[in-house]
């Protein structure tokens, strides 16, 4: 061995042997790195394909837990706005209550003769507009017959048609037998104000007998006069929204919309005389 190893010529051919295996080798692996960049040509497009999809993939599921997350908050903010909403309606049906019994404390001191009992609506005649209704005071806290009816906001209601021992009929003045004695505020001029049949529907007076030096116009305000002893003066009634004319210039009457909100009455003011009040105390006794 150490013989071979000592001859030049088997060195050299042992030498150009592992030259040519070398050869051999790098030859293969250039051509299995132009094979694979040969097959990189048609995989590249699929690849990018897993890609986009992959990405996508997680767009999606990143948007599946946002939407779960808003879903869960529009939840949570919707049962907020419920009870906020419940809160602003009971507040506001405190302040409601609250300015309506400011308004009645101010009305007590316009009628000196009179005290103001409140009643509660608890029948009243089918659809929106209606001649009569019940409420929930009588004889027996000093309510008779032909009272005045207000709101608190010191609109005209009616008057007391019947009293019952706890409950009394209210006829209001857009009923068809109603009448009152009225006036146009600042212009002056007694005038008479019903109730009109073909206007009943619509929740609308009729104001005639206008004195023929008294110009009405749209937007005057009529009130109570005081004549007739069922009504105080001052009461508000209404406002003018239309003149009409009939033959002449002369012969005419108004259309009056009451103060009073109809539709949604639920609790208005009796006017009792202050002597009458004191009988319904000793009765009581």
């Amino acid at each position: 061995m150490r013989h071979l190893l000592g001859n030049r010529n088997f060195i050299l051919v042992v030498v150009t042997v592992l030259l040519l295996i070398l050869i051999g080798l790098s030859s293969q692996i250039e051509s299995i790195n132009q094979l694979g960049n040969l097959l990189s040509i048609p995989l590249n497009p699929l690849q990018k394909a897993f890609t986009f999809l992959g990405d996508k993939l997680d767009d999606f599921v990143t948007f599946f837990k946002d939407t779960r997350s808003m879903k869960l908050e529009n939840e949570i903010l919707r049962e907020r706005v419920k009870i906020l909403e419940e809160e602003n309606r009971e507040l506001r049906k405190y302040r409601d209550e609250i300015n309506e019994l400011r308004e009645a404390l101010n009305l007590k001191g316009r009628f000196d003769d009179y005290e103001m009992v409140g009643a509660n609506v608890i029948a009243k005649d089918p659809g929106n507009w209606f001649n009569y209704f019940l409420v929930d005071v009588g004889t027996s806290s000093g309510i008779e017959t032909d009272c005045a009816v207000l709101t608190g906001g010191r609109g005209l209601v009616g008057r007391v048609a019947q009293s019952h021992l706890t409950s009394s009929k209210i006829m209001t003045i857009i009923g068809e037998d109603s009448v009152v004695s009225g006036w146009i505020q600042e212009k002056g001029g007694n005038v008479r104000v019903k109730g009109d049949i073909t206007l009943k529907d619509d929740g609308l007076c009729r104001m005639d007998y206008i004195p023929l030096d008294v110009d009405v116009e749209v937007g005057d305000i009529v009130e109570t006069s005081g004549l007739g002893g069922i009504y105080p003066r001052g009461i508000l009634i209404g406002r003018v929204i239309e003149v009409r004319h009939i033959n002449s210039e002369f012969n005419r009457y108004a259309i009056i919309e009451p103060a009073v909100d109809f539709k949604n009455l639920d609790k208005v003011y009796i006017l009792r005389r202050k002597d009458a009040s004191l009988q319904a105390d000793s009765a009581a006794k």
